[in-house]
């Protein structure tokens, strides 16, 4: 912070015991520095403390704590040195006895009053007895009691439980020494409604300090909580959405952030402050809203894309489910008049350059001709060449044809004689149908050499 430059101011802040401080003059204009002891006037004598702070900040601290500058301010006498050092370690060893014999005349006397610290003055002339109490105690008694057995003046001074912790000293929750008894001076009421900004829990054991009231620091940063509420709405009742009701949970000041849940579920749901007073006008008018999280005007494009990514995600499962068409296995590079060979048993194989043939075929596999030959045989092994003979075991047997066909190339007959027109499957007939010669089932071909293929070559 800035300091303006001016005189070196002459009064001093000293620090006693419990951290309670007063101003002193520097009269004779010593050489001070923060933590050097020096012996100080008092009313009933002197005492010793230590420089806590000197220059101009002590006329700002003395400007807040309405202290006025006049001739009421004691002053500085010296540097303490050994010898003074010595007699106040003297006095301070007197405390604790002190303490507990002053704690038993208490009870005896059976005073509502508790003892909480005792101070000896560096001269052993006056003691200060700090006591605690929620009604008026009457203590004249007690001094009587207390000044005729240790041979000092007495003097008995009220205290809070919040100035009785810092005069005690300790370790808060934060880890630091505690605030009362460092630097606070001026304790100020804390309520209840300080914790409620803030969002805090209402727990008394959290919100408590050592000396069993609200702790001082949550008025320091009140007043940051109360200009930060200013943008946040206030939410009386539920918001009424299609869902259900939405109550609220939890709000986030610094953030612009609120909690709400359907009819007190687990699941929270965070939108806007804007987007809560959007709600809130809606509900005014007597509609409801679809959703907490978005408005009107995007509710039904997100349906839409919602809908579109939904039937796209079936439509890739139903293909994944359907049953895949497995491909029919490809037949094997044959030749051509081997594959017409097959369509048409009774049609003659083509011709083809047997060399060529015998030259592009595998090392294993046999010419077409006598795979051909070798698959009629094994077709026609078992079979007799009259089909009609073992049509019907009780049938008679008949006799031989007159004028026999040759055998065609699968071992068949051609043409079988047929008798009258009445009857085309008589075959005793003795006069059988001669064939037309103009029609032959067989035209033969120009220029064309024996086929090594056809079995009446071989």
């Amino acid at each position: 912070m800035g300091i303006p430059e001016v005189d070196n101011f002459d009064i001093v802040e000293i620090k006693f015991k419990g951290g309670r401080k007063e101003y002193y003059r520097n009269v004779d204009f010593l050489a001070l520095h923060t933590g050097d002891p020096v012996v100080v006037d008092v009313p009933s004598g002197h005492h010793i403390g230590y420089v806590s702070l000197q220059g101009e900040l002590v006329r700002l601290q003395m400007q807040k704590r309405k202290i006025r500058d006049d001739d009421e301010i004691l002053r500085i006498y010296r540097v303490a040195n050994q010898k003074d050092m010595e007699k106040w370690g003297e006095a301070q060893n007197r405390e604790m006895p002190t303490l507990y014999r002053c704690r038993q005349i208490v009870e005896e006397l059976g005073l509502k009053m508790k003892m909480s610290d005792i101070e000896y003055q560096s001269d052993n002339s006056k003691a200060t007895f700090y006591y605690s109490a929620d009604d008026r105690v009457d203590f004249r008694e007690l001094i009587k009691v207390l000044a005729g057995e240790f041979r000092i003046r007495v003097e008995m001074r009220q205290i809070s439980l919040r100035q009785e912790a810092g005069r005690l000293g300790g370790i808060g929750v934060c880890g630091r020494e505690l605030c009362c008894s460092t630097w606070l001076v001026d304790f100020k009421n804390v309520s209840t409604s300080a914790a409620r900004y803030q969002n805090l829990s209402l727990n008394p054991g959290k919100l408590s300090g050592q000396c069993g009231r609200l702790k001082c620091c949550l008025n320091y940063e009140l007043d940051t909580y109360m200009d930060a509420l200013k943008d946040i709405p206030a939410v009386d009742r539920p918001l009424l959405t299609e869902s259900g009701p939405a109550k609220l949970q939890k709000t986030d000041i610094f953030r612009k952030l609120m909690w709400f849940s359907y009819n007190n579920d687990n699941d929270w749901h965070s939108i806007s402050c804007e987007r809560v007073k959007e709600i809130q006008e809606i509900n005014e008018k007597g509609t409801k809203v679809f959703t907490l999280t978005y408005n009107e005007a995007s509710e039904i494009e997100d349906l839409a894309a919602k809908s579109t990514r939904e039937l796209e995600l079936l439509d890739k499962k139903f293909a994944d489910s359907s049953p895949k068409r497995k491909k029919k296995p490809r037949p094997q590079n044959r030749t051509a008049g081997e594959n017409r060979s097959q369509q048409s048993p009774n049609r003659p194989a083509p011709k083809t350059n047997q060399p060529e043939a015998q030259k592009n075929a595998p090392q294993n596999q046999k010419p077409a001709g006598e795979q051909q030959k070798k698959h009629r045989n094994n077709k026609n092994k078992n079979k007799p060449r009259n089909p009609e003979a073992n049509s019907g075991q009780n049938q008679a047997p008949q006799p031989p044809l007159a004028n026999p066909q040759k055998l065609g190339p699968k071992g068949q007959n051609v043409q079988k004689p047929k008798g009258d027109a009445g009857n085309p499957g008589n075959v005793n007939s003795g006069d059988p149908k001669p064939k037309p010669e103009g029609k032959k089932r067989f035209p033969p071909r120009k220029n064309q050499g024996p086929n090594p293929n056809k079995p009446g070559n071989e």
